[in-house]
């Protein structure tokens, strides 16, 4: 019998254990939160000028409030104590102005306000720690807002009163039957009104090539000709790809191809625990660069204009610079949607990315090879708890309101999992030592340098991102020596992408820097651009159209001589894996 190593052994225990405690904390480490609460503790106790600071302004406001309150009793027009923080959408219905309402909302927006204050501003307090911290304190008192609770929501109040409590048991069969789907782990999708292949990821194509990894689809074309350079999108791994191919009306593949493009699609693969070895060489050399040489065997002697979106498009990023440092000259162009190359401000996701927690989620991951869908939910849920949880229980639990869906929520809730291997390099690479922007992130055996690209590029921000946030993805210009077309565009990660022509209230910011322009401030950029009404959408046909060459007529679909024939109709199978 073969002796495991007294060492793996340990790891193996430890392991184990950190296993079976992630399932009950979210992912979260427990270790890694108690060290930023002792850090913020000690250096608290260790400062009474703060702490008499803390005292006073507690007294000052709560008097003050007091004081208010008296008047707010009578008098329901009084205007607030305290206003919300921007985007805080809880109390904007009128109602919230009775009393008592207007007093518990105010009440609880100023222990929100204070507790900001007591755990902010520490001297002494590592700043990552301190964001920990404030961002825990913010996630608890966010449990006890009056809007969660039946008896204190004026909103939810007057509709039991209309319907006779009907409301109040409708939103008890709401959670019943959530339960009971969780329970039963329900993934069905023939019965849901959006549904891949259904009405979403329809636009006319062909898988042209299949991996382990991916699925390449080339699409049909619609127009008598095409540009002669095709379109290669590499999508973020972590959801399915048709976010880019939703309804008809709203499909960026559908619109390129109208537009005259030759597109084609990287649908990943949902990893399993046969795949927790692949790491990010292969989603490099078996994704990116598997779908180039296919597209080359279609359209030979033709370059690409590569798209990468999120994780796709740092992906995208890191294909182009190696492909630079080794002389391979086959990309027209590179455009990348919400997608970071410098991670040091990567935003509110940075508050679970320490060597604690990198540890112990990669202890998570070793337990089943990858992680899974509700680990990668949760963390998300607690970013934009109002959003992603309290507003959901209020309006399906406590006013009894049945859930909507739209084809963006369809696609949200088609998650993937990610392989332990190449997750674990991603999050530590690339988020906590910040490798491709210090240009210390290996291809092969050598480094990559981004300063090596030389085509143009369109990147798009979005302005209220909280995956990857605009003065982040902004840094882009601190890293290219080439010309940049950067998009500022309104909305968020997803909604902002999805911005066809048509849709209402949407707007982008554009400009372009040159390799030799000098460097504008991330902050004065919005300033120095104007904002145009529409779609971001038509611009980058443009740029696009600008960049290629004239055009040609369509190609074939595949190239069966060359090893690549029509496998399947889109939108493939790699896509209805759960």
């Amino acid at each position: 019998m073969t002796r495991v190593p007294l060492p793996d052994i340990k790891n193996s225990i430890d392991r184990v254990i950190h296993a079976i405690e992630g399932r009950y904390t979210q992912g979260l480490s427990p270790a890694s939160l108690t060290l930023a609460y002792l850090d913020w503790l000690t250096h608290t106790t260790h400062s009474p000028g703060k702490i008499n600071e803390m005292l006073e302004n507690m007294l000052r406001k709560f008097s003050a409030f007091s004081i208010w309150a008296a008047r707010a009793s009578l008098d329901s027009d009084a205007p607030p104590f305290i206003a919300p923080l921007p985007g805080d959408r809880r109390f904007k219905d009128p109602a919230w102005n009775r009393f008592p309402y207007n007093i518990m909302a105010q009440s609880f927006l100023l222990q929100e306000q204070w507790w900001h204050y007591a755990t902010t501003g520490i001297p002494g307090v590592a700043k990552h720690h301190e964001n920990v911290v404030s961002f825990a304190a913010r996630q608890w008192l966010d449990m006890f807002s009056p809007t969660n609770y039946p008896a204190t929501n004026p909103l939810v109040v007057e509709k039991a009163v209309q319907t006779g409590g009907q409301s109040l048991f409708k939103g008890m069969q709401n959670l019943l039957e959530d339960i009971q789907h969780n329970l039963l782990e329900e993934s069905d999708q023939t019965n849901k009104p959006f549904a891949a292949g259904k009405n979403l990821a329809v636009t006319p194509g062909k898988v042209i090539f299949r991996n382990r990894l991916i699925e390449l689809i080339q699409y049909s074309p619609t127009t008598d000709k095409v540009a002669a350079e095709p379109i290669l999108i590499t999508p973020a791994w972590i959801m399915k790809y048709y976010i880019l191919d939703l309804s008809e009306h709203n499909s960026m593949v559908r619109y390129l191809v109208d537009k005259g493009h030759t597109v084609f699609m990287i649908s990943w693969h949902n990893p399993d625990a046969r795949d927790r070895d692949m790491g990010m060489s292969d989603y490099l050399s078996r994704g990116v660069m598997d779908a180039l040489k296919a597209i080359n065997a279609v359209i030979p002697e033709r370059k690409v204009h590569l798209v990468g979106y999120c994780l796709g498009g740092t992906l995208a990023t890191i294909a182009a610079a190696a492909m630079a440092r080794d002389n391979d000259d086959r990309l027209q162009s590179l455009t990348l949607f919400t997608a970071q190359t410098d991670f040091t401000e990567a935003g509110e996701l940075m508050l679970f990315i320490d060597e604690s927690q990198l540890s112990y989620m990669e202890d998570i991951m070793w337990d089943k090879g990858y992680l899974d869908t509700q680990q990668m939910a949760g963390a998300f849920t607690l970013l934009r708890s109002y959003d992603l949880l309290w507003s959901r229980i209020v309006s399906e639990y406590l006013l009894g309101e049945s859930p909507s869906m739209n084809d963006l929520m369809a696609w949200n809730s088609d998650s993937t999992r990610m392989p332990y291997k190449m997750h674990s390099e991603y999050l530590r690479s690339l988020f906590l030592n910040n490798d491709l922007a210090s240009g210390r992130f290996h291809v092969g055996d050598r480094p990559i340098s981004l300063r090596d690209i030389r085509v143009p590029i369109f990147c798009v921000a979005t302005q209220s991102d909280h995956v990857a946030p605009w003065k982040s993805v902004y840094k882009i210009h601190d890293l290219m020596n080439t010309e940049v077309t950067f998009v500022l565009a309104s909305g968020g990660h997803n909604a902002g992408i999805v911005s066809e022509p048509g849709h209402p209230r949407r707007s982008y910011q554009l400009g372009v820097q040159k390799a030799e322009d000098k460097h504008i401030p991330a902050d004065d950029w919005p300033l120095r651009h104007d904002s145009t009404e529409g779609s971001w959408w038509e611009p980058w046909a443009d740029w696009l159209s600008s960049h290629s060459s004239p055009p040609v007529a369509p190609p074939g679909m595949g190239n069966p001589d060359a090893g690549y024939p029509a496998i399947a109709p889109a939108p493939g199978t790699y896509v209805f894996e759960r």
